[in-house]
């Protein structure tokens, strides 16, 4: 995989397809994750019918978005992608799901429990973490449930913006069985406009349950 270097403000980043198992850029964090667990990625990875698209962008701290989200098999197949390559991220969900024994494997892939009743609680801990000078990619599904929501929550943007961080967009298609970042867009500020970016890079992405998805719409392409 070719080296990828983040684009310009509010501009969107497209990939190339990359091979079964994508090498990391140099500034992606990486995770020394048990070699039983790199191997169990590979194996459920490869059982289920999954390959890898796309890549990451060569930045050392990242917000990276998982869509769409409908199923718990999201999660089994990100992190065994996540375990198979080796890369390193700190995965934000709700403190109810880390009882054992999957709260074990959530902070195996570095899992941070977040109060959903304290307002604020998870952007700030999220941009601390992104602003503490290590690299670090920070992972949120913005849809915030597998449930049909009218529309995405919106921290992850906030993170970006207070942090100063590209956002990497992972598509999870189910109806290719394809998994990988699609592109990074960096924030400019203007929400609309950045979920319309995002949304033009998930267009066409299948849920496992499609029903159930809900993408931001896709901006017009700026060279119609």
């Amino acid at each position: 995989m070719s080296e990828i270097a983040p684009p310009t403000s509010g501009a969107v980043q497209r990939v190339p397809p990359a091979a079964l198992l994508p090498e990391l850029p140099p500034s992606v964090p990486r995770r020394p994750y048990p070699r039983w667990l790199r191997v169990l990625g590979r194996f459920v990875m490869r059982t289920l019918g999954w390959r890898f698209v796309g890549g990451f962008a060569d930045a050392p701290r990242q917000v990276l978005i998982g869509a769409p989200h409908t199923s718990n098999w999201d999660g089994i197949v990100g992190l065994a992608a996540a375990a198979a390559c080796g890369v390193g991220f700190n995965v934000f969900a709700k403190r109810q799901l880390f009882w054992p024994p999957v709260g074990w494997l959530l902070r195996l892939f570095g899992g941070v429990p977040v109060d959903r009743s304290r307002p604020g609680g998870l952007v700030e801990g999220a941009v601390e973490r992104l602003t503490s000078g290590r690299p670090t990619i920070v992972a949120i599904t913005p849809e915030g449930t597998r449930s049909a929501v009218e529309r995405w929550k919106t921290g992850f943007h906030r993170i970006a913006v207070e942090a100063d961080v590209p956002i990497a967009v992972a598509a999870i298609d189910w109806g290719t069985r394809e998994i990988g970042i699609v592109g990074t867009v960096v924030p400019s500020g203007d929400l609309d406009a950045d979920l319309g970016a995002i949304g033009r890079l998930l267009a066409g992405v299948e849920g496992k349950h499609p029903e159930r998805a809900r993408l931001p719409p896709p901006a017009p392409d700026a060279g119609a």
